[in-house]
C-alpha cells in the first residue's frame, strides 16, 4: 500500500493525549501531528526518535499534520492503525498471504457482539480473519501484542472461537510492523488474559498468522510469515 507523500522528516518531541505528537522538524519548528493509534505505542513514541509526517492541504482539519512511521532499531515502524487493514486487505486481494488465496474479500463482516476485519468467502467456505497491529518487541527479535490491556481483544478472540463452533474457519492475524522481528508471541507479561485466550483460541481451532511488514517511506506490504510461539 502506497503511503502519502511526500514525507517530512523529523524528531519526535512527545507524544501525548493519545491522539497528539509534537515533532521538531529540520528547520528547529515544533509541529502538532495527529496520531492514529489510541495503543501506548511503547518503545515507538519515544522522545528524539526520528518520524516521518504527511501534510494536508485539507483546510477543514483542525491538524494538517500526522504521524505516519517511527524509526526504532534501524527499521521504520508504521504506527497508523488506521492502515493496517488495508494492507492486509491489499494482501489478501493479491494473493500475497499463504493459505488465504482465491477467496471473494468483504470488509467489517457483523458477527455476533462484534465487526470482524474481513469475511472471506470462496464456494460454501466463510473465513473470518481478524486483523491486529503490532508495534511492540518483547525481546530482540520476538515481536508480541498486546502494548497494553486489550478488552476488546479479548472479546474479538471469543467471537473467533464461537465462529469456529458453528463452522467457520477463522483466522487471527497480526500485522507485525518490526523489521527485526523473526518471530511473534503474546505479550503475556502485559495482558496475560489475552495470552491465555490465544492459547485457548489456537487449541479451539483459531489459525494464528503473523506476518513481517515491509516498512518503507513509499510503502507498507505484506512480507514474510514469522512462526508463532504459543508454549
Amino acid at each position: 500500500m502506497k503511503l502519502p507523500g511526500p514525507l517530512v522528516e523529523g524528531r519526535l518531541v512527545r507524544r501525548y493525549k493519545r491522539f497528539l505528537a509534537d515533532v521538531e522538524l529540520a528547520d528547529g519548528t515544533v509541529v502538532t501531528a495527529h496520531t492514529p493509534n489510541t495503543g501506548s505505542m511503547k518503545q515507538c513514541a519515544v522522545p528524539g526518535h526520528p518520524v516521518l509526517i504527511s501534510n494536508s492541504d485539507n483546510p477543514e482539519r483542525k491538524l494538517k499534520y500526522t504521524l505516519e512511521l517511527i524509526a526504532v532499531n534501524g527499521h521504520w515502524v508504521d504506527t497508523h492503525t488506521h492502515r493496517t487493514n488495508r494492507v492486509v486487505e491489499e494482501g489478501l486481494r493479491n494473493g500475497t498471504i499463504a493459505g488465504l488465496e482465491g477467496y471473494a474479500v468483504t470488509p467489517e463482516f457483523p458477527f455476533g457482539a462484534s465487526r470482524i476485519d474481513f469475511l472471506l468467502e470462496k464456494g460454501q467456505e466463510k473465513v473470518l480473519v481478524e486483523v491486529k497491529n503490532v508495534t511492540l518487541c518483547c525481546s530482540a527479535d520476538v515481536a508480541c501484542f498486546p502494548d497494553a490491556v486489550t478488552t476488546r481483544g479479548q472479546k474479538h478472540l471469543r467471537e473467533l472461537m464461537a465462529a469456529r463452533r458453528i463452522g467457520y474457519r477463522a483466522v487471527i492475524f497480526f500485522l507485525v510492523q518490526r523489521g527485526e522481528a523473526r518471530a511473534f508471541t503474546p505479550a503475556d507479561v502485559i495482558d496475560p488474559e489475552y495470552g491465555r485466550l490465544l492459547r485457548q483460541a489456537a487449541v479451539s481451532g483459531v489459525e494464528v498468522m503473523a506476518y513481517r511488514s515491509r516498512v518503507s517511506p513509499e510503502e507498507n506490504s505484506i512480507g514474510v510469515r514469522l512462526p508463532v510461539v504459543l508454549e
